[in-house]
Protein backbone atom coordinates (compact mmCIF):
# COMPACT_ATOMS: atom_id res chain seq x y z
CA UNK A 1 0.00 0.00 0.00
CA UNK A 2 1.11 3.62 -0.52
CA UNK A 3 2.80 5.33 2.40
CA UNK A 4 0.46 7.25 4.68
CA UNK A 5 -0.29 10.80 3.61
CA UNK A 6 -2.26 13.41 5.54
CA UNK A 7 -5.91 12.35 5.45
CA UNK A 8 -7.96 14.78 3.40
CA UNK A 9 -10.96 12.86 2.09
CA UNK A 10 -12.89 9.62 2.39
CA UNK A 11 -10.79 7.81 -0.20
CA UNK A 12 -7.75 8.28 2.02
CA UNK A 13 -9.66 6.46 4.75
CA UNK A 14 -10.10 3.44 2.46
CA UNK A 15 -6.38 3.43 1.79
CA UNK A 16 -5.69 3.52 5.52
CA UNK A 17 -7.85 0.40 5.89
CA UNK A 18 -5.74 -1.45 3.33
CA UNK A 19 -7.91 -0.96 0.24
CA UNK A 20 -6.74 0.73 -2.96
CA UNK A 21 -9.15 2.68 -5.14
CA UNK A 22 -8.91 2.42 -8.92
CA UNK A 23 -10.93 4.49 -11.37
CA UNK A 24 -13.17 2.59 -13.77
CA UNK A 25 -12.95 5.09 -16.61
CA UNK A 26 -10.51 6.56 -19.10
CA UNK A 27 -11.06 9.45 -21.52
CA UNK A 28 -8.61 11.73 -23.20
CA UNK A 29 -9.94 14.84 -21.47
CA UNK A 30 -9.23 13.19 -18.09
CA UNK A 31 -5.58 13.18 -19.15
CA UNK A 32 -5.44 16.48 -21.05
CA UNK A 33 -7.08 18.51 -18.28
CA UNK A 34 -4.75 17.31 -15.55
CA UNK A 35 -7.69 15.81 -13.65
CA UNK A 36 -6.09 12.38 -13.42
CA UNK A 37 -2.95 13.91 -11.94
CA UNK A 38 -5.11 15.77 -9.41
CA UNK A 39 -6.97 12.60 -8.41
CA UNK A 40 -3.71 10.78 -7.85
CA UNK A 41 -2.30 13.67 -5.85
CA UNK A 42 -5.35 14.73 -3.82
CA UNK A 43 -7.52 11.61 -3.59
CA UNK A 44 -4.84 8.95 -3.39
CA UNK A 45 -6.17 7.27 -6.54
CA UNK A 46 -4.04 4.17 -7.07
CA UNK A 47 -4.98 2.76 -10.49
CA UNK A 48 -7.24 2.85 -13.51
CA UNK A 49 -9.19 0.25 -15.48
CA UNK A 50 -10.70 0.19 -18.95
CA UNK A 51 -12.84 -2.17 -21.01
CA UNK A 52 -14.51 -2.16 -24.44
CA UNK A 53 -17.65 -0.48 -23.09
CA UNK A 54 -15.63 2.38 -21.57
CA UNK A 55 -13.69 2.97 -24.79
CA UNK A 56 -16.83 2.68 -26.90
CA UNK A 57 -18.48 5.42 -24.85
CA UNK A 58 -15.37 7.60 -24.89
CA UNK A 59 -14.66 7.31 -28.62
CA UNK A 60 -18.18 7.23 -30.06
CA UNK A 61 -19.80 9.53 -27.51
CA UNK A 62 -17.38 12.44 -27.88
CA UNK A 63 -15.26 14.17 -30.50
CA UNK A 64 -12.16 13.95 -28.30
CA UNK A 65 -10.41 11.47 -30.57
CA UNK A 66 -11.04 12.81 -34.06
CA UNK A 67 -7.86 14.89 -34.21
CA UNK A 68 -5.73 11.92 -33.15
CA UNK A 69 -7.48 9.60 -35.60
CA UNK A 70 -6.92 12.12 -38.40
CA UNK A 71 -3.21 12.19 -37.55
CA UNK A 72 -3.02 8.39 -37.58
CA UNK A 73 -4.69 8.30 -40.99
CA UNK A 74 -2.27 10.84 -42.42
CA UNK A 75 0.51 8.42 -41.49
CA UNK A 76 -1.30 5.27 -42.66
CA UNK A 77 -4.45 5.97 -44.72
CA UNK A 78 -5.47 2.32 -44.91
CA UNK A 79 -5.38 1.69 -41.16
CA UNK A 80 -8.07 -0.82 -40.17
CA UNK A 81 -10.50 -0.04 -37.30
CA UNK A 82 -8.92 -2.47 -34.81
CA UNK A 83 -5.49 -0.93 -35.35
CA UNK A 84 -7.02 2.53 -34.86
CA UNK A 85 -8.57 1.35 -31.59
CA UNK A 86 -5.30 -0.09 -30.37
CA UNK A 87 -3.50 3.17 -31.12
CA UNK A 88 -6.16 5.24 -29.35
CA UNK A 89 -6.23 2.93 -26.34
CA UNK A 90 -2.46 2.60 -26.16
CA UNK A 91 -1.95 6.35 -26.28
CA UNK A 92 -4.40 6.96 -23.43
CA UNK A 93 -3.24 4.11 -21.25
CA UNK A 94 0.46 4.79 -21.71
CA UNK A 95 -0.13 8.35 -20.58
CA UNK A 96 -2.16 7.10 -17.61
CA UNK A 97 0.56 4.57 -16.76
CA UNK A 98 3.14 7.36 -16.80
CA UNK A 99 0.97 9.41 -14.42
CA UNK A 100 0.85 6.47 -12.00
CA UNK A 101 4.53 5.59 -12.38
CA UNK A 102 5.72 7.50 -9.29
CA UNK A 103 3.20 5.59 -7.18
CA UNK A 104 4.21 2.31 -8.78
CA UNK A 105 7.83 2.96 -7.86
CA UNK A 106 6.94 4.29 -4.42
CA UNK A 107 5.04 1.10 -3.59
CA UNK A 108 7.67 -1.24 -5.01
CA UNK A 109 5.36 -2.43 -7.77
CA UNK A 110 2.42 -2.93 -5.44
CA UNK A 111 0.06 -0.34 -6.94
CA UNK A 112 -0.32 2.25 -9.67
CA UNK A 113 -1.58 -0.02 -12.47
CA UNK A 114 -3.62 0.62 -15.61
CA UNK A 115 -5.51 -2.12 -17.45
CA UNK A 116 -6.05 -2.88 -21.13
CA UNK A 117 -8.28 -5.76 -22.22
CA UNK A 118 -7.60 -8.46 -24.78
CA UNK A 119 -10.18 -8.71 -27.54
CA UNK A 120 -13.42 -10.22 -26.22
CA UNK A 121 -13.49 -12.28 -29.41
CA UNK A 122 -10.76 -14.46 -27.83
CA UNK A 123 -12.60 -15.23 -24.58
CA UNK A 124 -12.76 -18.97 -25.29
CA UNK A 125 -9.38 -19.41 -26.98
CA UNK A 126 -6.51 -19.98 -24.55
CA UNK A 127 -3.63 -19.88 -27.01
CA UNK A 128 -4.89 -16.77 -28.82
CA UNK A 129 -5.47 -15.04 -25.48
CA UNK A 130 -1.89 -15.76 -24.41
CA UNK A 131 -0.48 -14.43 -27.69
CA UNK A 132 -2.54 -11.25 -27.65
CA UNK A 133 -1.91 -10.57 -23.96
CA UNK A 134 1.83 -10.94 -24.47
CA UNK A 135 1.73 -8.67 -27.52
CA UNK A 136 -0.32 -5.98 -25.78
CA UNK A 137 1.91 -6.03 -22.71
CA UNK A 138 5.01 -5.66 -24.90
CA UNK A 139 3.44 -2.83 -26.91
CA UNK A 140 2.30 -1.00 -23.78
CA UNK A 141 5.95 -1.10 -22.70
CA UNK A 142 5.15 -0.02 -19.16
CA UNK A 143 5.89 -2.13 -16.07
CA UNK A 144 2.64 -0.93 -14.47
CA UNK A 145 0.43 -2.07 -17.34
CA UNK A 146 -2.01 -4.90 -16.65
CA UNK A 147 -3.68 -6.98 -19.32
CA UNK A 148 -7.30 -7.86 -18.65
CA UNK A 149 -8.21 -11.47 -19.44
CA UNK A 150 -11.81 -12.71 -19.15
CA UNK A 151 -12.23 -15.29 -16.40
CA UNK A 152 -13.58 -18.02 -18.65
CA UNK A 153 -12.13 -21.53 -18.48
CA UNK A 154 -9.89 -20.60 -21.41
CA UNK A 155 -8.84 -17.39 -19.68
CA UNK A 156 -8.00 -19.20 -16.45
CA UNK A 157 -5.85 -21.62 -18.43
CA UNK A 158 -4.04 -18.66 -20.00
CA UNK A 159 -3.37 -17.05 -16.63
CA UNK A 160 -0.76 -19.57 -15.48
CA UNK A 161 1.28 -19.13 -18.67
CA UNK A 162 1.04 -15.33 -18.62
CA UNK A 163 2.10 -15.03 -14.98
CA UNK A 164 4.95 -17.47 -15.53
CA UNK A 165 6.10 -15.32 -18.46
CA UNK A 166 5.99 -12.11 -16.43
CA UNK A 167 2.81 -10.51 -17.81
CA UNK A 168 0.73 -8.56 -15.27
CA UNK A 169 -2.84 -9.88 -15.42
CA UNK A 170 -6.20 -8.53 -14.35
CA UNK A 171 -8.54 -11.53 -14.44
CA UNK A 172 -11.93 -10.00 -15.12
CA UNK A 173 -15.59 -11.01 -15.30
CA UNK A 174 -15.45 -13.24 -12.22
CA UNK A 175 -18.85 -13.92 -10.67
CA UNK A 176 -18.52 -17.17 -8.71
CA UNK A 177 -16.39 -18.38 -5.84
CA UNK A 178 -15.51 -21.68 -7.61
CA UNK A 179 -14.17 -19.78 -10.63
CA UNK A 180 -12.25 -17.43 -8.36
CA UNK A 181 -10.65 -20.43 -6.66
CA UNK A 182 -9.43 -21.61 -10.07
CA UNK A 183 -7.98 -18.15 -10.75
CA UNK A 184 -6.09 -18.05 -7.47
CA UNK A 185 -4.75 -21.55 -8.10
CA UNK A 186 -3.61 -20.54 -11.61
CA UNK A 187 -1.83 -17.50 -10.22
CA UNK A 188 -0.03 -19.58 -7.62
CA UNK A 189 1.06 -22.15 -10.22
CA UNK A 190 2.38 -19.44 -12.51
CA UNK A 191 4.32 -17.82 -9.69
CA UNK A 192 5.68 -21.19 -8.58
CA UNK A 193 7.02 -21.75 -12.09
CA UNK A 194 8.83 -18.43 -11.87
CA UNK A 195 10.19 -19.30 -8.44
CA UNK A 196 11.51 -22.68 -9.59
CA UNK A 197 13.20 -21.02 -12.59
CA UNK A 198 14.78 -18.41 -10.38
CA UNK A 199 12.82 -15.55 -11.98
CA UNK A 200 11.95 -12.55 -9.79
CA UNK A 201 8.44 -12.43 -8.34
CA UNK A 202 8.25 -8.87 -7.12
CA UNK A 203 7.49 -7.25 -10.49
CA UNK A 204 4.70 -9.55 -11.62
CA UNK A 205 1.32 -8.34 -10.39
CA UNK A 206 -2.21 -9.65 -10.67
CA UNK A 207 -5.71 -8.87 -9.47
CA UNK A 208 -8.89 -10.96 -9.62
CA UNK A 209 -11.84 -8.75 -10.61
CA UNK A 210 -14.90 -10.09 -8.83
CA UNK A 211 -18.15 -8.51 -10.05
CA UNK A 212 -20.73 -7.48 -7.49
CA UNK A 213 -23.86 -5.53 -8.39
CA UNK A 214 -24.67 -7.63 -11.45
CA UNK A 215 -25.10 -10.64 -9.16
CA UNK A 216 -27.73 -8.82 -7.10
CA UNK A 217 -29.53 -7.63 -10.23
CA UNK A 218 -29.89 -11.23 -11.40
CA UNK A 219 -30.66 -12.80 -8.02
CA UNK A 220 -33.08 -10.05 -6.94
CA UNK A 221 -35.13 -10.80 -10.03
CA UNK A 222 -35.42 -14.44 -8.94
CA UNK A 223 -36.23 -13.41 -5.38
CA UNK A 224 -39.05 -11.26 -6.71
CA UNK A 225 -40.52 -14.38 -8.32
CA UNK A 226 -40.42 -16.17 -4.95
CA UNK A 227 -42.08 -13.17 -3.27
CA UNK A 228 -44.93 -13.33 -5.79
CA UNK A 229 -45.27 -16.99 -4.81
CA UNK A 230 -45.72 -15.93 -1.19
CA UNK A 231 -42.20 -16.60 0.09
CA UNK A 232 -41.06 -13.97 2.66
CA UNK A 233 -37.58 -13.34 1.28
CA UNK A 234 -37.54 -9.57 0.98
CA UNK A 235 -34.71 -9.44 3.54
CA UNK A 236 -32.39 -11.11 1.02
CA UNK A 237 -32.66 -8.30 -1.52
CA UNK A 238 -29.34 -6.61 -2.11
CA UNK A 239 -27.39 -8.99 0.12
CA UNK A 240 -26.39 -11.98 -1.98
CA UNK A 241 -23.72 -10.26 -4.06
CA UNK A 242 -22.01 -9.03 -0.91
CA UNK A 243 -22.26 -12.48 0.69
CA UNK A 244 -20.79 -14.03 -2.46
CA UNK A 245 -17.88 -11.58 -2.42
CA UNK A 246 -17.23 -12.18 1.28
CA UNK A 247 -16.90 -15.92 0.65
CA UNK A 248 -14.36 -15.20 -2.09
CA UNK A 249 -12.40 -13.02 0.33
CA UNK A 250 -12.54 -15.74 2.98
CA UNK A 251 -10.93 -18.12 0.50
CA UNK A 252 -8.22 -15.55 -0.25
CA UNK A 253 -7.43 -15.22 3.43
CA UNK A 254 -7.38 -18.98 3.94
CA UNK A 255 -4.98 -19.50 1.04
CA UNK A 256 -2.80 -16.57 2.02
CA UNK A 257 -2.29 -18.17 5.40
CA UNK A 258 -1.15 -21.45 3.81
CA UNK A 259 2.33 -22.74 3.08
CA UNK A 260 2.25 -22.29 -0.73
CA UNK A 261 1.16 -18.67 -0.61
CA UNK A 262 3.54 -17.86 2.24
CA UNK A 263 6.44 -19.32 0.27
CA UNK A 264 5.65 -17.05 -2.67
CA UNK A 265 5.32 -13.95 -0.53
CA UNK A 266 8.58 -14.77 1.24
CA UNK A 267 10.21 -14.80 -2.22
CA UNK A 268 8.87 -11.31 -2.97
CA UNK A 269 5.45 -11.91 -4.52
CA UNK A 270 2.76 -9.29 -4.03
CA UNK A 271 -0.63 -10.78 -3.12
CA UNK A 272 -3.04 -11.40 -5.96
CA UNK A 273 -5.65 -9.00 -4.63
CA UNK A 274 -9.38 -9.30 -5.08
CA UNK A 275 -10.70 -6.31 -6.98
CA UNK A 276 -14.36 -5.43 -6.50
CA UNK A 277 -15.82 -4.58 -9.89
CA UNK A 278 -19.32 -3.52 -10.89
CA UNK A 279 -19.56 -1.46 -7.71
CA UNK A 280 -22.03 1.05 -9.08
CA UNK A 281 -25.51 0.58 -7.64
CA UNK A 282 -28.01 -0.56 -10.26
CA UNK A 283 -31.07 -0.55 -8.00
CA UNK A 284 -32.17 2.94 -6.92
CA UNK A 285 -33.62 1.48 -3.71
CA UNK A 286 -30.07 0.84 -2.50
CA UNK A 287 -27.53 3.40 -1.35
CA UNK A 288 -25.29 4.66 -4.13
CA UNK A 289 -22.30 3.51 -2.07
CA UNK A 290 -23.87 0.23 -0.93
CA UNK A 291 -21.27 -2.06 -2.51
CA UNK A 292 -18.27 0.09 -1.69
CA UNK A 293 -19.12 0.40 2.00
CA UNK A 294 -19.95 -3.29 2.36
CA UNK A 295 -16.66 -4.62 0.94
CA UNK A 296 -13.87 -2.71 2.68
CA UNK A 297 -10.87 -4.74 3.78
CA UNK A 298 -7.13 -5.04 3.51
CA UNK A 299 -5.34 -6.41 0.46
CA UNK A 300 -8.24 -5.52 -1.85
CA UNK A 301 -8.99 -3.02 -4.59
CA UNK A 302 -12.29 -1.23 -5.16
CA UNK A 303 -12.71 0.00 -8.70
CA UNK A 304 -15.22 2.84 -8.92
CA UNK A 305 -17.03 4.28 -11.93
CA UNK A 306 -17.23 8.10 -11.95
CA UNK A 307 -20.65 8.46 -10.29
CA UNK A 308 -19.76 6.05 -7.50
CA UNK A 309 -16.38 7.70 -7.06
CA UNK A 310 -18.02 11.09 -6.55
CA UNK A 311 -20.69 9.63 -4.28
CA UNK A 312 -18.17 8.01 -1.95
CA UNK A 313 -16.09 11.18 -1.82
CA UNK A 314 -19.25 13.05 -0.82
CA UNK A 315 -20.83 10.77 1.79
CA UNK A 316 -19.17 7.35 1.93
CA UNK A 317 -18.35 5.78 5.30
CA UNK A 318 -15.05 3.90 5.54
CA UNK A 319 -15.00 1.12 8.12
CA UNK A 320 -13.68 -2.43 7.88
CA UNK A 321 -16.66 -4.53 6.79
CA UNK A 322 -15.33 -7.25 4.52
CA UNK A 323 -14.26 -9.79 7.14
CA UNK A 324 -17.42 -9.36 9.22
CA UNK A 325 -20.55 -11.52 9.11
CA UNK A 326 -18.96 -14.51 7.35
CA UNK A 327 -21.31 -17.05 8.95
CA UNK A 328 -24.27 -14.92 7.96
CA UNK A 329 -22.92 -14.71 4.42
CA UNK A 330 -22.62 -18.50 4.22
CA UNK A 331 -26.17 -18.83 5.51
CA UNK A 332 -27.55 -16.45 2.91
CA UNK A 333 -25.82 -18.26 0.06
CA UNK A 334 -27.02 -21.64 1.41
CA UNK A 335 -30.59 -20.34 1.59
CA UNK A 336 -30.72 -19.93 -2.19
CA UNK A 337 -30.79 -23.68 -2.74
CA UNK A 338 -33.83 -23.97 -0.45
CA UNK A 339 -35.52 -21.38 -2.65
CA UNK A 340 -34.73 -23.34 -5.80
CA UNK A 341 -32.20 -20.76 -6.99
CA UNK A 342 -29.06 -22.24 -8.52
CA UNK A 343 -26.36 -19.61 -7.97
CA UNK A 344 -23.92 -21.42 -10.26
CA UNK A 345 -26.38 -21.19 -13.15
CA UNK A 346 -26.86 -17.50 -12.41
CA UNK A 347 -23.13 -16.77 -12.41
CA UNK A 348 -22.54 -18.86 -15.54
CA UNK A 349 -25.15 -16.77 -17.33
CA UNK A 350 -23.63 -13.55 -16.03
CA UNK A 351 -20.23 -14.59 -17.37
CA UNK A 352 -21.71 -15.32 -20.80
CA UNK A 353 -23.69 -12.05 -20.76
CA UNK A 354 -20.60 -10.09 -19.71
CA UNK A 355 -18.53 -11.47 -22.56
CA UNK A 356 -21.36 -10.84 -25.01
CA UNK A 357 -21.73 -7.26 -23.77
CA UNK A 358 -18.02 -6.56 -24.19
CA UNK A 359 -18.04 -8.17 -27.63
CA UNK A 360 -21.04 -6.07 -28.72
CA UNK A 361 -19.38 -2.89 -27.42
CA UNK A 362 -16.15 -3.80 -29.20
CA UNK A 363 -17.99 -4.46 -32.47
CA UNK A 364 -19.90 -1.18 -32.12
CA UNK A 365 -16.66 0.67 -31.46
CA UNK A 366 -14.94 -0.84 -34.49
CA UNK A 367 -17.91 0.02 -36.67
CA UNK A 368 -17.91 3.61 -35.44
CA UNK A 369 -14.17 3.90 -36.01
CA UNK A 370 -14.62 2.64 -39.55
CA UNK A 371 -17.22 5.37 -40.15
CA UNK A 372 -14.94 8.05 -38.68
CA UNK A 373 -12.02 6.78 -40.76
CA UNK A 374 -14.03 6.83 -43.97
CA UNK A 375 -15.42 10.28 -43.27
CA UNK A 376 -12.02 11.74 -42.43
CA UNK A 377 -10.38 10.15 -45.45
CA UNK A 378 -13.10 11.55 -47.68
CA UNK A 379 -12.54 15.05 -46.30
CA UNK A 380 -8.80 15.10 -47.02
Amino acid sequence: MPPTRPSGNRLHALRDLGQSVWYDCVRRDLLDSGELDRMIRDDGLAGLTSNPVIFDQAVTGTDLYEEAIRAYLLEEPDTDPETLFNRVAMDDLRRAADAFMPLYRETGGGDGFVSLEVSPELAHDTDATVREAQALFARMDRPNAMIKVPGTRAGVAALETLIAEGVNVNMTLLFSVPRYKQVLEGWMRGMEIRLERGDPLDRVASVASFFVSRVDTAVDRLLDERIREGRPVEHLHGTLAIANAKLAYAHFRDQRGGARYSRLEAAGAHPQRLLWASTGTRNSDYSDVHYVESLIGEHTVSTLPPDTYRAFLDHGVATSTLAEGLDEARGRIASLADLGIDLESVTDRLEADGIRGFRDAFDHLLGALAEVRDRLRAST
